[in-house]
């Protein structure tokens, strides 16, 4: 009970620190710069400039989700909602304050300034995609297209960085109906979508990214007995055919997690220090104890109605 009571104390306090880094990209580099990206801080942004600052982005931030935080409970569960109400509450206070920490904003004058006008985009991009990342990890969600791109996630096998470039696109597009914006700050609104995208997936998948190994090995038995009896992982063992020498060997195929990989490579390189390894990384790994077969909600559906 302790232990559940301080792991869910250490989720709240990372789901913080992360609003904070993603409300940073935004009221540190993005706003006081007068740029935009996508997503709805980027919508809301947007907004702010529209009504010349009358409205500010963390308050019509808050009042969209609101609407969205009744869809993140429907669809990924209650526990997925109260973490969301948290992260957005979060967001919202951390940029109110940080709105007012001028000494943290990228503009000259300031420890922060950046006088090249692209990399802020760029720095701004990979800070959100870590804090947005981050925020997933734990389980939460800063509301708006996130919400959006999860449950897209949940049901179809479509990465979360693709998900985002596609609704961001569209947010960003909305600039050009500004009379005071033109084509490049839509441009650099696309580079800090770009950026975010690229990132995303990495700080999201962390853990979850696999590997497929190809081990050839005359001590076969003996890695396979290690990975099934001490790693609790299945293998599957391959009859293979030497073409130069014509002999038959056995191959053993093994989908282990990224974060498994370095006990398994020093396992084998102890146990045959000639041994033979193909190593693939994999972005999709369906099965027992990986990821769930995301097949679409219809597709489920249909097949259960023709059971």
């Amino acid at each position: 009970m302790k232990k559940n009571v301080l792991k869910l104390i250490w989720e709240y306090i990372a789901l913080t620190i992360s609003c904070f880094i993603f409300a940073l990209a935004w009221e540190g580099m993005m706003i006081p710069n007068g740029m935009s990206a996508g997503g709805m801080m980027g919508l809301c942004t947007v907004v702010q400039y529209a009504t010349g600052g009358l409205i500010p982005a963390q308050f019509s931030y808050i009042g969209l989700n609101a609407i969205l935080i009744i869809v993140a409970i429907l669809a990924m569960g209650i526990g997925f909602g109260f973490k969301t109400i948290w992260c957005i509450l979060m967001s919202t206070v951390a940029m109110q304050l940080l709105s007012g920490c001028v000494f943290l904003h990228s503009v000259p004058g300031q420890f922060f300034y950046v006088q090249e006008t692209i990399l802020i985009p760029i720095l701004a991009g990979a800070m959100e995609a870590v804090g947005i990342g981050l925020v997933l990890r734990f389980g939460g969600s800063t509301g708006g297209t996130d919400i959006i791109a999860l449950m897209v996630n949940k049901y179809w096998p479509v990465s979360l960085g693709s998900t985002f470039l596609i609704s961001d696109l569209a947010v960003i597009s909305l600039l050009l109906f500004l009379p005071d914006k033109t084509f490049s700050d839509a441009c650099y609104g696309v580079v800090e979508v770009v950026i975010f995208s690229l990132i995303i997936d990495m700080v999201v998948g962390g853990k979850k990214s696999s590997y497929q190994l190809l081990v050839f090995s005359h001590k076969h038995k003996e890695i396979a007995d290690y990975i099934t009896d001490v790693m609790s992982r299945g293998v599957t063992l391959l009859k293979a055919q030497g073409w130069y020498t014509k002999q038959e060997k056995d191959v053993l195929l093994i989908l282990i997690n990224q974060k498994e990989f370095p006990q398994l490579s020093k396992v084998i390189k102890d146990i045959d220090p000639k041994a033979f390894m193909s190593v693939s990384p994999t972005n999709n790994v369906y099965g027992e104890g990986f990821d769930e077969i995301k097949a679409g909600i219809k597709k489920i559906k249909k097949n259960n109605a023709a059971q």
